[in-house]
């Protein structure tokens, strides 16, 4: 089967969209726990445990693990990424996108061949309830039992 192409698409070999030329890379070669904090943009290709915060936008390359929390204005997903993402204007979920956790943004952008496990909050007023919260989000163990699958509670009677 060929390989299409999306037009509209953000890549990001090629963002026209990124505001700023000063982009921080962490390389395919390093791994890196804790908590990262950008004055600009970031591009992440290589394994990162911990929490993300940018002012401008973060590019998850496609050889990245990515196993934290982002906030940023913008975020691009081309690679794995699990933990809840705060995208206060645009997130953008590429073909090879792969993510598992909570996601606000104000806009979502989802390509076809995409992967999204978890909960959605789109909208100006996601990110504004996001910015009333101090911009916290969650960071834990996602829980994937059904409600349904709970076991009901026992009663005894007396």
């Amino acid at each position: 089967m060929p390989e299409q192409k999306l037009q509209n698409m953000p890549s990001i070999q090629n963002n026209q969209h990124a505001p700023s030329n000063e982009l921080t890379v962490i390389g395919p070669d390093t791994r890196i726990s804790g908590e990262m904090t950008f004055d600009k943009s970031a591009r992440i290709l290589g394994c990162f445990e911990g929490k993300i915060v940018a002012q401008g936008e973060v590019q998850i390359g496609p050889t990245a693990d990515c196993r934290a929390a982002i906030d940023a204005q913008r975020v691009i997903v081309d690679g794995a990424v699990s933990g809840p993402i705060l995208a206060r204007e645009r997130l953008t979920l590429t073909p090879n996108a792969k993510v598992t956790g909570d996601i606000t943004a104000g806009a979502l952008i989802v390509a076809e061949g995409a992967s999204f496990v978890g909960q959605c909050q789109v909208g100006p007023h996601a990110t504004d309830l996001a910015k009333n919260s101090g911009g916290t989000m969650p960071v834990g163990e996602i829980d994937f039992k059904p409600p349904w699958r709970n076991e009901p509670a026992t009663t005894s009677a007396a």
